[in-house]
């Protein structure tokens, strides 16, 4: 091997990695790849190897509540299977990157500019950032790249982006940013292989996860997201309300006198599934749950989502194609469902078996607007961006995507 390239991807419940590997005729090769889960809750460590057999791994102390602190596991665990040693670059996602255009290279003049944002992004900003310092301490020579979630949805129409309030406000950057940006760039690049008689119309991605949004393309092209200014926009999410009022918020303030820091709480922490139901911000629990207040918790995550869908969709003038993805659209068969029962009048025919299935296709050939169930890789596109940016393989010299199981 003349090198590797590590993949971090540090979420607000996860870190999850990828580790390819050079070989000596040039191309990358997936040498492992897995993710710690229930950061904060009950945290679980999963790796696969490059043929997806699971491979052994430690248990995650239960006091590993955010991607920082699983930093030492999963890099210890490298270690051991001489993964960290020859590293060329390690590629990070990075949720806010402001109105930069793509991938940078971490210098401290970018990493300055990355913590002004942490406001924007204060749930996912402050781990990515702190992955990133982490690592240069501990590997020094090692160069980091960060690739940012709201790159793709740079070009926008200014209708798209403008967010109505004074100019000396718009002037200090509040506009619709968008985010999700490198698992709907994914999306787009694998849609004509998946999909070629839909990838380059009328497409509607939806990334439904704990965090949750959707993006309008057209010709491969980010034209809109429900996201906005903020993660805390859009969509209902496991802890995140989606489009409110701003007039609620006000009240927060003014009527029940809460401070900042109980607003800035609520609003990315006990809000969106958890508020609703009171009890989990996880979908599998509101399924299997005959609660009334998690039976709302669903229903109002569905209609939110067949509301947006109809609002993109007249963005999009029509729609060819609805994509669901992330960790809820890959594996919720029933939220699929009742998504594409919603929105039927767009002249959506769900196929019961496929969907039961998982696709890729979910519609027969009768539907006039076709529905797919494409699992994302955000660790495979930061690869790609990472090593253009450092010069170290084309675009395409990396295997074909993979998932942890």
């Amino acid at each position: 091997m003349s090198g590797h390239l590590l993949v971090l991807n540090g979420g607000s419940s996860s870190l999850k990695f990828c580790l390819y590997a050079q070989t000596a005729t040039g191309p990358w090769a997936t040498a492992a790849r897995g993710a710690i889960t229930g950061l904060g809750r009950s945290p679980r460590f999963v790796a696969v190897d490059a043929s997806g057999s699971a491979l052994p791994t430690p248990a995650v102390g239960p006091g590993t509540r955010a991607a920082p602190d699983a930093l030492d596991t999963l890099m210890s665990w490298l270690a051991g299977r001489d993964g960290v040693s020859g590293l060329s670059g390690i590629g990070h996602r990075v949720v806010h990157g402001g109105p930069r255009p793509g991938p940078a290279l971490v210098t401290p003049a970018l990493l300055a500019e990355l913590r002004e944002l942490v406001p924007l992004a204060p749930l996912h900003q402050p781990g990515n950032l702190a992955l990133i310092d982490a690592l240069g301490k501990l590997l020094p020579g090692v160069p980091q790249v960060a690739c940012f979630d709201t790159s793709f949805h740079q070009g926008h129409a200014p209708v798209a982006e403008v967010v109505p309030l004074p100019a000396a406000v718009r002037d200090r950057g509040v506009r619709r940013y968008g985010f999700h940006g490198l698992s709907c760039e994914y999306i787009a690049s694998v849609l004509p292989q998946v999909a070629p008689a839909v990838a380059d119309g009328r497409v509607i991605i939806a990334h439904l996860g704990s965090g949750a949004s959707l993006c309008a393309l057209r010709g491969a092209r980010s034209m809109d997201s429900t996201f906005g200014f903020t993660a805390l926009d859009g969509l209902c999410m496991g802890t995140r309300p989606g489009s409110i009022d701003p007039g609620v918020v006000l009240y927060l303030f003014q009527g029940l006198g809460l401070g900042a820091r109980e607003v800035e709480r609520m609003l990315y922490e006990q809000s969106g599934l958890v508020g609703i139901s009171g009890t989990s911000s996880d979908m599998r629990d509101l399924l299997g749950s005959s609660e009334a207040p998690a039976r709302l918790a669903v229903d109002y995550f569905v209609y939110r989502a067949a509301r947006e869908i109809g609002a993109l969709a007249a963005v999009l003038g029509g729609l060819d194609a609805l994509v669901f993805t992330a960790g809820i659209g890959e594996h919720s068969s029933e939220i699929r469902a009742r998504i594409a029962t919603a929105c039927a009048w767009l002249g959506m025919e769900l196929d019961p078996a496929a969907n039961a299935a998982g696709g890729p296709c979910l519609t027969g050939p009768g539907s006039r607007v076709s529905a797919w169930m494409i699992p994302t890789d955000e660790e495979l596109m930061i690869a790609r961006q990472a090593s253009i940016v450092l010069g170290l393989a084309p675009a395409g010299r990396f295997p074909a995507p993979g998932k942890t199981t």
